[in-house]
């Protein structure tokens, strides 16, 4: 197999502050993986035998409840860590990560985690950044779950997205990942029938355009207005 370049991690956030030659140290120990759309990457509860960087692509991270239904929590992108139970403490994978595209991620070994937490101390704190970034994320879920009204909760997960993501097309700015309305529902704790009505809404009022698995929002300083409560209720 030939040789990863470490180009291929330089410049990433996570890994800023390291030396050209630790990078390459890092990347020769890693292994680049194909995935292809709808496959896991790694499974919940299953042995956390490594962690892995994406690459190109996008990964929906997928939890599964004890009732034995499946909640999207989040998507990742490239540039993101991902399968990281070490950094968490624990020896499991704590959620399903899927493709929602063809992608490519670098695989590293978890035993080397131990390792490049000590011998690269600017990985660790990028790292613990991006775990606090994300358990930040995940209070303010919970705090829009409480306090905010659906059209509210469901208006700012696409902008979000929209802010990973998004993609400049004519129509406006295209969610550049597949994502099904059943998808974004599960992100905002309500139904699927709730999300097909204000789309269907929002469609009608040139806010957004949608179809099978795209989204495209035409109008995002208006889709702010309802995200902030400011817009009609439907």
């Amino acid at each position: 197999m030939a040789s990863l370049d470490r180009s291929l991690i330089a410049g990433l956030s996570v890994f800023e502050g390291i030396a050209a030659a630790d990078l390459d140290r890092i990347v020769g120990q890693a292994r680049s993986i194909r995935v292809a759309r709808d496959q896991s990457v790694f499974e919940q509860e299953q042995e956390a035998h490594s962690f892995f960087l994406l690459l190109d692509g996008h990964v929906r991270v997928v939890k599964s409840t004890p009732d034995g239904h499946e909640v999207t929590v989040r998507y990742i992108s490239p540039g993101e860590l991902m399968g990281i139970a070490g950094a968490l403490g624990r020896t499991t994978y704590p959620a399903n990560a899927v493709a929602a595209v063809d992608c490519v991620v670098l695989a590293w070994p978890s035993h080397l985690w131990p390792t490049f937490a000590t011998s690269f101390p600017s990985f660790s704190a990028n790292t613990y950044k991006m775990v606090g970034s994300r358990l930040q994320d995940a209070h303010m879920r919970v705090i829009e779950m409480s306090t905010e009204q659906v059209e509210q909760r469901v208006a700012n997960a696409l902008l979000k997205l929209v802010k990973q993501s998004g993609k400049k097309v004519e129509e406006g700015i295209l969610i550049d990942f597949p994502i099904s309305r059943q998808d974004i529902a599960e992100m905002t704790g309500t139904t699927l029938h709730t999300v097909s009505r204000l789309l269907s809404a929002w469609e009608d009022q040139g806010l957004v355009k949608s179809g099978r698995q795209r989204v495209v929002v035409v109008e995002p300083h208006r889709l702010v207005v309802v995200a902030e409560g400011r817009g009609s209720k439907r």
